[in-house]
């Protein structure tokens, strides 16, 4: 019974919020406290909750003050050079742009952390779909992919679970899966020129001074609405904007300022030292010389003070990013309650066992390939942990009776990555599709189809290089 109560509660989540029936928060809080009293443990919601906040605090606190970082290095002008440049190379084409989205989100997730790479590359694109008018969804979509298939990189996190939880080397589990992964990044990469082709066919190709001269015209203007995969983009003059005429003057975004040169929060002459605590604040997160939410506190403080010393700029800076910072944050603690209801109540564990005694017996050789594509569907609707300490184990052992090595399943294992970036359970989709302005719903309706293909493709590769 609780095996298809998690499943039931799983699936009303995805529809009610796909269907735009239910906001995420109150999907994520809502739905499993009334599955908690179907189940007959609503005397203990508060206890699971409670568990489930505790458990995601640490990861909530990252968000915030991430959120203050990053948003104060794109205030002060670090990533202008790189918007800049980026603009340039793509020539204002459609197709290289999304290309561009493909491989600025997967270099930048060498750092192992999701939101870090969701930061930066929104930062970084999103002034560019906006202004050509170009799908939103695109840009989440093919950011979430590129920075799935590298999340399997040794600190990444999944990785170091599997070998944790298999008590193997990290190195023997990643390096042969290189080849695989390679193919599986190369294939995100064809994916977004696919994807730009349909972009590049839908807008046309505008030349770089056609953008570059309607970016200046309109830099202080917040265009339409970004909550639609094809978003409109209005234009108008600053004097327009400072008039708060009509819905732009009301959404006015601050990342359109990102290319503006006059903006009065740029801080040029602290350029370098910006970028060195930026690099500092990443090697540190690499090499694990603090944890991340303590990174990340420090980093913002550091950032605040040094960039804005006069305490009213601060406040104003906070003040700038408070929407991202209670949209991310909320989001998270309200994931806290969909895991909290799944683990307390047992429904997590019984999904899992139910999942492995459907194997037939006949499957017992090929526990590797059955491995790699149940990784799809669990790592999708529980957490990491909940797959590679749960779920992992038993997989392994009942492929080790049938002579299937626990490296081949851990390997194996890390086949769902691509599609579980994009998890409701991930905080990191939610700074993602926040940053982005997208609705949950519509990047999960584009973007599964695409990630599952991708995590079949590796999959397939691994077979074919004889890795699993």
């Amino acid at each position: 019974m609780l095996t298809i109560l998690g499943f039931a509660m799983i699936a009303t989540f995805l529809v009610l919020i796909m269907l735009k029936k239910m906001s995420p928060i109150a999907a994520l809080v809502l739905i499993p406290a009334l599955f908690c009293v179907v189940v007959g443990k609503g005397a203990h919601l508060g206890d699971y909750v409670i568990e489930g906040v505790t458990s995601l605090a640490p990861t909530a606190a990252m968000l915030m003050f991430a959120i203050v970082y990053f948003g104060v290095m794109i205030d002060v002008g670090l990533f202008d050079p790189i918007v800049k440049g980026i603009l340039r190379f793509c020539k204002a084409d459609p197709l290289r742009i999304v290309v561009g989205t493909a491989v600025l989100a997967a270099i930048v997730s060498l750092d192992g952390d999701g939101s870090t790479t969701f930061m930066i590359t929104v930062s970084a694109m999103y002034p560019l779909y906006k202004r050509l008018k170009m799908s939103l969804v695109v840009m989440t979509g093919v950011a979430a992919m590129a920075n799935g298939v590298m999340n399997t990189l040794p600190w990444g996190g999944p990785t170091a679970r599997a070998a944790t939880a298999l008590k193997l080397d990290a190195s023997d589990i990643f390096v042969p899966m290189i080849p695989a992964l390679l193919t599986g990044l190369a294939f995100v990469f064809v994916l977004a020129y696919v994807l730009g082709r349909r972009e590049r066919k839908r807008l046309g190709v505008l030349t770089l001074d056609e953008v570059l001269v309607e970016e200046k015209e309109t830099v202080l203007v917040g265009a339409g609405g970004g909550t639609s995969q094809t978003p409109g983009g209005g234009s108008g003059t600053a004097s327009g904007a400072a008039s708060g005429s009509g819905a732009d003057a009301e959404e006015q975004d601050e990342r359109f300022q990102a290319l503006d040169p006059d903006r009065p929060t740029l801080r040029p002459k602290l350029y370098w030292f910006n970028a060195l605590l930026t690099v500092a604040l990443l090697t540190s997160m690499i090499m694990e010389w603090l944890p991340i939410p303590v990174l990340f506190l420090l980093g913002a403080a550091l950032a605040l003070t040094v960039n804005f010393p006069h305490i009213p700029d601060q406040k104003a800076r906070l003040a700038a990013h408070a929407d991202n910072v209670l949209n991310v944050s909320g989001m998270v603690f309200a994931a806290a309650v969909f895991t909290g209801v799944l683990q307390g109540t047992g429904m997590v564990d019984h999904m899992a066992t139910w999942m492995v005694d459907v194997i037939p017996e006949g499957m017992g050789p090929h526990m590797a390939l059955v491995t790699g594509v149940l990784s799809l569907p669990l790592t999708y609707f529980m957490s990491n942990d909940g797959f590679y300490f749960g779920v992992l184990p038993v997989l392994a052992e009942a492929g080790a009776a049938h002579g299937v090595t626990p490296l081949e399943m851990a390997r194996a294992s890390l086949v769902g990555q691509p599609l579980h970036m994009s998890s409701p359970l991930v905080p990191a989709v939610y700074v993602l599709v926040g940053m982005a302005k997208v609705e949950f719903g519509d990047h999960t309706k584009f973007v599964v189809k695409w990630a599952a293909l991708t995590c079949l493709v590796i999959l397939g590769a691994g077979m074919l290089y004889g890795i699993i």
